[in-house]
């Protein structure tokens, strides 16, 4: 692949990654059903959990530059078949992130295109069992299918539109907030936590999926300039700014509009609408589509990086991590991840989809810290492009922070988890164990070769490849 992401489209990237439903429909739901006002502390203790993983995610970014992310960095540490564990995962985690944000994209397509007078037929309007005659979501599935031959483009050029639809995104958010501003009564504030601090609680495990996303950007460090260097800026970068304009937005929509008032699919909307600004909902539903189609663009390109890590290393078939010879990405994973995305989008309502997502990460995460913490005493000498502050404590807390958060999950999901997990080691066990020591013979990782690599991420010239995964 080609090195072609700075600090600016990486920092873009993972905005676009982590800006989107959260602020367009979750924030609103939460606020109505759990949290009230609160809602702005279920975006703050989750943001700080994301924060502890974050801070592990950039030490590794800084120190392995390999496409891949939590797969990558719990191989390099914990070994084969826990990186395949996690890489298996998040392989159907973010895969099913793409359905789940294109299904919610449809609904504010099919808003706007009623706008300008075109009407669906009912068939296409949603999954089977979600409405009248409802067949299949058939906006959503094109989303999907359009996101994958954008990122099929190269890496350069839908890196640019990335960038473009997530700076039109963050102006509209801003707008919101600026004008939202002027219209917020501090009445509708009181009381703060109609819920108490425990809904504030509960209605974190919820939002954690609106502020998480710097993970898919780590898996671009085959594609980016100086990655020990930059991938942790843009990591902290997006994670920040994401927060702020949470917040910020949080604010405006429980102080616009009385919590048990809000419209949970078209929060901001609505808000707008009871202040008196309806003419700014169709404004802000273009801005819901843009931010949701950076978030998809974001999500498939992790998916399809990670499944190129995994066939490089020999632990999936080699076909899907083929690289175009004209474009240089991983087509063939792309087109995969796109057609199976569109399927899971076209044909299962939200929930079902969505409930594939919070647990699985909420893993890597717990994984990810305390690879870090080993790691920083295992091989103290190891060149680092970050590192995590507060050590040990940092990495202490994302673990329990995550272990908390998914407590709070359906046990039905911890049931398709360890599903989908078996499934996997069956692979491992079957084909992934023996041709990746074809691949890498020896089966190992060796950390300390990442010291061999100039400051541009390359082997020196004349090295061989290395194996790290």
């Amino acid at each position: 692949m080609v090195r072609t992401l700075g600090l600016t489209q990486l920092t873009m990237i993972g905005v676009g990654a982590i800006i989107g439903a959260g602020i367009f429909s979750l924030a609103a739901a939460v606020a109505k059903d759990v949290a009230g006002p609160a809602v702005l502390i279920s975006f703050l203790v989750a943001g700080a959990a994301s924060l502890c993983a974050a801070f592990a995610y950039a030490e590794f970014a800084g120190m392995v530059p390999k496409a891949g992310s939590s797969y990558t960095y719990c191989a390099a540490v914990l070994g084969e078949i826990v990186g395949w564990i996690v890489g298996w995962d998040l392989l159907l985690e973010y895969t099913a992130i793409v359905a789940v944000v294109a299904i919610g994209m449809s609904g504010y397509l099919g808003f706007l295109l009623d706008a300008v007078g075109v009407q669906l037929p009912a068939w296409a309007l949603g999954a089977p069992g979600t409405g009248a005659g409802h067949r299949i979501d058939l906006l959503a599935v094109v989303i999907c299918l359009a996101v994958a031959w954008l990122l099929t483009r190269g890496t350069r050029t839908s890196a640019r539109v990335e960038t473009v639809l997530t700076i039109v995104k963050i102006a509209i958010v801003l707008l919101v907030i600026v004008v939202g501003l002027t219209k917020v009564h501090t009445g509708n504030l009181h009381p703060f936590a109609p819920f108490g601090l425990g809904g504030a609680f509960t209605g974190a495990a919820t939002v954690f999926f609106a502020v998480f996303g710097y993970d898919a950007l780590s898996t671009a460090a085959e594609e980016s300039v100086e990655a020990r260097s930059k991938l942790p800026k843009a990591m902290m970068l997006s994670l920040s700014i994401s927060m702020v304009l949470y917040v910020l937005v949080c604010v405006v929509l429980t102080g616009m509009q009385r919590y048990s008032d809000l419209d949970p699919n078209s929060g901001i909307s609505s808000a707008f609408a009871s202040a008196g600004l309806s003419g700014l909902a169709n404004v802000i539903a273009v801005g819901a589509v843009i931010g949701i189609v950076t978030v998809t663009f974001s999500f498939m390109m992790g998916a399809s990086r990670l499944w190129y890590a995994l066939s490089r290393d020999g632990l999936m078939p080699a076909w899907f991590g083929a690289i175009h010879p004209k474009r240089k990405v991983p087509h063939r994973a792309t087109w995969t991840i796109g057609a199976v995305a569109a399927v899971l989008a076209g044909v299962l309502p939200i929930n079902a989809v969505a409930e594939l997502t919070n647990i699985g990460v909420l893993l890597a995460f717990m994984v990810v810290c305390a690879s870090v913490l080993i790691l920083r005493y295992r091989k103290p000498h190891l060149r680092r492009g970050f590192r995590c502050p507060g050590m040990p404590v940092v990495p202490v807390l994302g673990m329990l922070f995550s272990g908390w958060l998914m407590s709070f999950l359906q046990w039905e999901t911890w049931v398709r988890l360890g599903a989908w997990l078996a499934v996997g080691l069956v692979v491992y066990a079957t084909y992934g164990y023996r041709r990746t020591r074809e691949v890498m013979p020896g089966g190992s990782v060796d950390l300390d070769a990442l010291d061999e690599m100039t400051d541009g991420e390359e082997p020196e010239p004349g090295a061989e490849r290395l194996p790290v995964r």
